[in-house]
């Protein structure tokens, strides 16, 4: 490495990380130059601090989806602040992202190493982002639907413009039937259904969930002999409630999503829901 790219180096380094020059110019050397691992390498000394950048919490940002031939992909990008998710740098940088994560199908460790337009890695591009804007950026998830079997079709709530926006849901559908899939993908974002039915929902879910009404029965000063017939009623309410096709529909609620689909003969094969930053 050149004197000039050490500088440089260095310099990105401190930008990210509020480290001092003497510190970040060793990381660089014990890391061959490789900024990822040079944070990672002042955090297992202890250098970098709790409030450099990029140990922030990234919680707002971008969804984005491209959509070829029936095929659609799906990522999410954070930042720190609303106020960057609306940068162009940013957002352009989210597009060319989005267009990466199509050609390689939503894997992530492809997508990181992928050359940008500009014939550099995404993940180099990504530390010259936050050194620039000075803000926690993470590509934090990403999913990808083929054109088998079905549809794939999507709805986009907060749409920020094309293709991109706050909340996103694709419904893999097993029929040509657009409209209905789209009304669906509509609900998904609506409703934010854990699992597509009841089976689908695992049992530490249903066992944490059992859990925090027996505690909220008996706190509530309930016999114990009646806790267990209402918890019963509870948790039932609470399968359908999360639940896909148990799910009051949104758009008529006197119907389930059930009901929907044997009206317009179509099954739900696969669903996901994107919203910026939630568990986070």
């Amino acid at each position: 490495m050149s004197s000039k790219d050490l500088l440089e180096s260095v310099k990105k380094l401190r930008e990210v990380t509020g480290v001092g020059f003497k510190d970040c110019k060793l990381a660089i050397d014990e890391t061959g130059g490789d900024i990822e691992k040079a944070i990672e390498f002042l955090r297992k000394k202890g250098i970098a601090k709790a409030s450099n950048k990029m140990s922030r919490t990234a919680s707002e940002g971008l969804c984005l989806v491209e959509e070829r031939n029936g095929e659609v992909a799906l990522i999410e990008i954070n930042s720190e602040t609303d106020f960057v998710a609306k940068n162009s740098e940013f957002i352009s940088f989210c597009k060319e992202i989005s267009l990466i994560n199509f050609e390689n199908k939503a894997d992530l460790s492809q997508i990181n190493k992928s050359k940008m337009k500009n014939n550099l890695p995404v993940e180099t591009n990504l530390i010259d982002l936050i050194a620039k804007i000075g803000e926690k950026i993470t590509i934090r998830r990403a999913t990808f639907f083929d054109n088998t079997n079905g549809e794939n079709p999507y709805y986009i709530h907060g749409t920020i413009e094309k293709k991109i926006g706050k909340i996103v849901s694709i419904v893999k559908v097993s029929k040509n039937n657009n409209e209905t899939g789209k009304k669906i993908a509509m609900h998904v974002s609506a409703m934010s259904p854990i699992s597509l039915e009841e089976k689908d929902l695992s049992s530490e879910i249903i066992e944490k969930e059992i859990e925090i009404i027996k505690a909220e029965l008996v706190n509530s000063g309930k016999k114990t002999e009646i806790v267990e017939k209402i918890a019963k009623g509870k948790i039932n309410k609470f399968i359908s409630d999360n639940t896909l096709i148990n799910q009051a529909w949104i758009m008529d609620p006197k119907k389930k999503v059930k009901d929907i689909l044997k009206e317009n003969d179509v099954k739900i094969l696969d669903f996901i829901r994107y919203k910026v930053g939630e568990g986070i």
